[in-house]
Parts: C-alpha cells; structure tokens; sequence
C-alpha cells in the first residue's frame, strides 16, 4: 500500500524511482480506509537523505501510511535550506494539539554533549512527555533512542574509547515470539555509527525494559518496554548502503582522526562498494513495529 507525501518532495522521485507506491493528498482523500498518521521528528544533518530512507522502510506494508515532518525551532539546522523546512516541516506548536498513530525520533550527531547542553534539549522533552498521551507507539533511533531512554527510564548515556562505527552482528536475546522481532533470524548485522552508549547495567536493573538484541562488539541494540510504547534501536538498520562511507569521508576532510568501519568495506578497502547485508531486516524491523505495535494498538477514532 502507498505512502502519502507531498508532491514536490524531492525524497518522491528518488521513491519513485525505485518503483515505491507513493500518492499525495488528492488521491489519498478518495481511499476509504483508514491511514495510519506517523509523524517524524528528523535531527539529522542531512534531513533529505534521513526522509528518503525512512519513507522508503514506512512504505513496504499493507498499510497506507500519512507522514508528517517535525523540526525543532529552539535550533536552526545548518545543513539544509530554510525553504525545504519551510514547504515539508511543521513545529511542535502546530501539531501538539493533535494526536498520531507512531512517530519516529532520529538520531542526531551530538552524542558527546550532555543531553542538558543540547540546544533543542527543552524542546526535545516537552514533545517526548507529549507522545505520552498523543502517540500510541514511538521509535528512537540511535541517538535518539539514547535520549529516550535517558527522559523515560533515567537511563545514563556512556562514552566510548573509540567511534562504534561498521556493521555488527547482533544476537537475538529474546524469544523471536516477540512481535517486534518476529521473523528475524537468530543472528543479524546492523550499521552503527556512535561515539556512546547506553548503560548495559542501568539497562538490565530496568523492570520496564526487555532488551532484545545486542551485539558482542556494538553492544546493546534493540530495547523495547514491556507496554510497547517505546522502541529503542541503537544503531542506524535504516541507513543506504553508502552512508557510513559517506560519513567516513566527512569525517576524514574534517581532519578527525577516525578509524575505518569495521566489517564494512571488502578486505577492508575503503576503495571497494560496500554490500548491503542489512536491508531485509530494516524492512522486518519497520513492518512489524507498524503493524503490531501502531496498527494493532491505535484506536480507528482517536476521540
């Protein structure tokens, strides 16, 4: 089933052209059934890659799926332009009156700061209380799910010795008769790129909390409460196949002293493509989160 958006949104035509169903307004108003709304808060720098590869996950159900852009007005990103937010982006003042069917909260390249030290952190808490009572299920990526963790279950954020960044792999710890799991295999990678992470022990004292999936290198990956409210997944399975090489890169012009992704490039030769071994649990780890956790749960009429 399509996945609404607006028709000048350049994420469109890269959908599109990937032979991805998508419709705009004027056709969705003629489908009679019931949309799921999901409302996407994205702090990532790169905001038109980070749409592109959250539509594309958000559009491989059965579920016709209406998406609304969140950006934050206590910061100005530097990285795109004051137009694109303008035409596809909404605030929080526009939307807080109104209740959605999940939302997703992306990661953001601040993890060094103390949350507190975060420009947008006052913004970030007052839309993170209000999913309390307007959202039926949030997921948190990377740093976001850091910060999730931290306002909801007081959950301390540790730096690491070194950048976590490659593709890992990651174990199933729970019962994959857990729907948010469900189909995976008992083994997986996941792309993770980090300079922190989440206290393992904090983690496991947590009643709340079930971890499901962690990694021997990575750490913890995917942390759900025990209601389903919240989604925790700590590394990035929404990433393009290029983005941590792309990031590798940025990072080198910038003169940072920074080691190569592990397990990401053949023989470690950051002059070959890298393969794409991660997609299909992207996939899984989506339509399960929308089906189970956002469709089965929402109510038809919120009022």
């Amino acid at each position: 089933m399509p996945i609404n958006i607006p028709k000048q949104m350049p994420a469109r035509q890269i959908l599109e052209e990937e032979n991805i169903f998508i419709m705009d307004d004027e056709r969705a108003v003629t489908q009679d059934i019931r949309p799921l709304n999901i409302i996407i808060l994205n702090l990532m720098p790169e905001k038109e890659k980070t749409e592109a590869q959250l539509l594309r996950l958000l559009s491989n159900t059965p579920l016709q799926v209406n998406v609304t852009f969140l950006r934050t007005t206590t910061y100005e990103p530097r990285n795109v332009s004051q137009s694109h937010l303008s035409e596809f982006y909404t605030s929080f003042d526009e939307i807080k009156e109104k209740r959605f069917d999940g939302m997703i909260i992306t990661g953001a390249p601040i993890e060094l700061f103390p949350f507190e030290e975060v420009a947008y952190w006052d913004e970030l808490t007052k839309i993170m209380a209000w999913t309390k009572d307007n959202v039926t299920s949030v997921m948190h990526i990377c740093w976001g799910a850091q910060a999730g963790l931290y306002f909801h279950y007081g959950i301390e954020k540790v730096s690491l010795s070194e950048k976590c960044s490659g593709v890992f792999h990651h174990n199933i710890i729970e019962a994959p008769s857990i729907k948010l799991i469900r189909g995976f295999d008992d083994v997986f990678i996941a792309p993770h790129s980090r300079y922190t992470d989440i206290s393992m022990t904090q983690l496991m004292e947590n009643k709340d909390l079930v971890l499901l999936a962690k990694s021997p290198e990575a750490g913890p990956f995917l942390v759900m409460s025990k209601d389903g409210k919240h989604i925790f997944a700590t590394g990035h399975l929404e990433y393009d196949t290029s983005t941590l090489a792309e990031e590798y890169e940025r990072d080198l012009k910038k003169g940072i002293d920074i080691l190569l992704p592990e397990h990401y490039f053949p023989n470690n030769d950051p002059t070959k493509k890298p393969i794409n071994q991660w997609r299909s649990h992207a996939h899984l780890l989506f339509s399960n989160w929308l089906n189970y956790y956002v469709y089965q749960e929402t109510p038809y009429d919120w009022r």
